[in-house]
């Protein structure tokens, strides 16, 4: 995926994105460049001063992709207050509600190859434009170039490819207006399981959403996915600087049934459900005197042993790869053990024929765990912009959780005994967080959002961040777009100036104006950077500015040059404008404040 053009439309604009704010990502002459230079990976990003809006930026992308992810999922499945009706629900979202109420994109998307004309493009030119108050709607700009009717009405086929594979997004702080519309998604995919465990109709098996928010409810998930998969050549650009060389044992615990009140239990067991081929999903526990829901239901197969060992379905594969499983009769919970050897490895790449297909097993279950949000409480959150809506939703404790994962352990180089997740650093798990989902989808024509995704890393992690990206997504980082935010002078290094945007927002009239650097960043030393693109000319900290401030006071007040430069010596370390103060009192200057080169 290649992003080309964006343009907010909307009077209102979106947060401090104005009407009016357009930013070109690529010319014809920088596609040219690119292609010239056989570019592979390689991200946009996005730094700035905070409150530069460069957040913005991506929450805007990721509201468009879950306003057209809507029109997707709205096929098969949407919560009935996405069901407007003028008559019987007129309270319902309509599809041209949300913000931005308009805009403009464009991008290029690698297309099937049966798509493709001999010596022809590989990228269709996909445009999307929302008018106010109206549906967005998605065209083929350059399907003439493709084998296709030349309709200009798209297939489900045609409108399924034209769109990322998956939308990804990550925030290292509480970026609450991007994480938003995946949150949203989130409950959608809870809904689709719950409709269909209601209803009795069957279920895919993996979330239906492209647009995936990965936060730390799934760092567990991430990392287990990577490990399990990974051989010791593929893991090194993931465990570098971490030290972690082997997982050795982790647990998962299912709770099978959830308790129901009656009259929650009615929409269950009401005569019009279809009739199941498997168990009754709900049944009523006189010891307990409540109805228990087999939450599960759609996950594992009750035919016999004979089916289940051939079954697919998730928790199926999951059990055949475990060492140990029992159920725990005093919450009603299956435990699963896994102890790492080569036995237990083979199985899950024997049940699971990628690291992807396991996550997908994980966002499953791990979604399940939102079955104590109301209905009430759901539609609030599906009609909200607040910046604050995660705020509302209740926290589980660990036991009342339909899945959670226990006891995992790991070898660290030069620590004798394994070590638990938890002794990990936050910066080790956000550079195993980070890295990991690139590892899980790559080879995927993905749009990647990462909001600050270094944070907490040192300067050598900082340093090597965009080349460890690059590893983890591997030769299909080609086909992959990524915007990420910043306040590190590092990756800007590690990018060349048309892949760098400048962010700066006038105090006066809100405007936020992006510009690419007038100066090759690529290998540009950290010093420059931070001089011209973050607009920090000392080099030095303000405590230290403070003491040279003091010692040119001292100095212009009489006090004698040899003296202050003892004084320098004996205080500060070396640095340039240490150099050029000394210099400037040797001289016999004013000391006014050279600027560092």
């Amino acid at each position: 995926m290649k992003l080309l053009r964006f343009r907010i439309t909307d009077p209102d604009g979106f947060r401090s994105l104005p009407s009016g704010f357009e930013h070109d990502f690529r010319t014809d002459w920088s596609l040219q460049n690119e292609h010239e230079r056989g570019d592979g990976f390689a991200p946009f990003v996005c730094a700035g001063p905070n409150g530069s809006g460069k957040s913005n930026l991506l929450e805007v992308l990721a509201a468009i992709f879950y306003q057209l992810e809507l029109q997707r999922v709205r096929r098969s499945f949407l919560p009935d207050v996405f069901e407007y009706d003028p008559v019987d629900n007129p309270d319902g979202i309509q599809e041209h509600e949300g913000s931005p109420n308009a805009y403009e994109l464009e991008y290029l998307i690698q297309v099937p190859q049966a798509y493709c004309q001999p010596d022809g493009p590989s990228h269709a030119h996909a445009q999307v434009i929302k008018e106010p108050d109206r549906s967005p709607w998605l065209a083929w700009i350059n399907n003439e170039a493709f084998i296709t009717d030349g309709s200009s009405t798209l297939t489900y086929e045609e409108r399924d490819f034209l769109l990322p594979d998956f939308v990804l997004g990550y925030s290292s702080g509480e970026n609450e207006v991007l994480s938003l519309p995946f949150f949203k998604m989130r409950f959608i995919q809870f809904d689709e399981y719950w409709s269909a465990l209601r209803d009795g109709n069957p279920y895919p098996g993996h979330p239906e959403t492209r647009l995936t928010y990965l936060d730390s409810s799934f760092s567990q998930a991430i990392l287990l996915c990577n490990l399990l998969f990974a051989d010791d050549d593929e893991a090194q650009p993931f465990t570098e600087g971490t030290g972690i060389e082997s997982l050795t044992q982790f647990r998962i615990i299912l709770r099978r049934s959830l308790p129901l009140s009656e009259a929650q239990a009615y929409p269950f067991t009401r005569p019009e459900v279809g009739a199941s081929t498997k168990q009754p999903r709900v049944t009523f526990d006189a010891d307990r005197n409540s109805y228990q829901l087999d939450v599960l239901h759609l996950l594992q197969g009750t035919q016999g042993k004979e089916a289940t060992e051939t079954s697919s379905l998730a928790i199926d594969a999951l059990r055949r790869c475990a060492t140990l499983e029992y159920v725990d009769n005093t919450s009603d919970s299956l435990v699963l053990d896994y102890r790492m050897d080569a036995a237990t490895r083979d199985a899950f790449k024997a049940n699971f024929d990628k690291p992807r297909t396991l996550f997908q097993a994980f966002q499953v279950l791990l979604t399940l765990n939102l079955y104590s949000v109301s209905d009430a409480l759901k539609a609030d959150l599906y009609r909200s912009g607040s910046d604050y809506v995660r705020e509302t939703v209740p926290t589980l404790a660990s036991d009342e959780r339909v899945m959670r994962f226990k006891h995992v352990a790991f070898r660290k180089q030069g620590v004798a005994k394994p070590l638990s997740l938890k002794s990990l650093s936050d910066g080790e798990h956000q550079l195993l967080h980070s890295l990991g989902l690139c590892r899980l989808f790559a080879g995927t024509r993905s749009l990647f959002l990462l909001d600050e995704p270094e944070t907490h890393f040192n300067p050598s992690w900082r340093a090597s961040f965009i080349t460890r990206l690059g590893q983890c997504l591997g030769e299909g980082g080609k086909h992959a777009e990524m915007l990420l935010t910043t306040h590190s002078p590092f990756p800007i290094s590690d990018s060349t100036p048309d892949k760098v945007l400048l962010f700066d927002r006038d105090e006066a009239s809100g405007a936020v104006h992006v510009r690419h650097p007038d100066y090759n960043t690529l290998g540009a030393s950290i010093n420059k950077i931070t001089m011209l693109s973050f607009g920090k000319r000392e080099t030095v900290g303000g405590r230290a500015e403070d003491v040279m401030q003091d010692i040119r006071a001292r100095f212009q007040n009489g006090e004698r040059a040899d003296d202050l430069i003892d004084t320098l010596d004996r205080t500060l370390g070396d640095s340039v404008e240490k150099v050029l103060l000394v210099n400037a009192l040797l001289d016999g200057s004013k000391c006014e404040g050279a600027e560092p080169i």
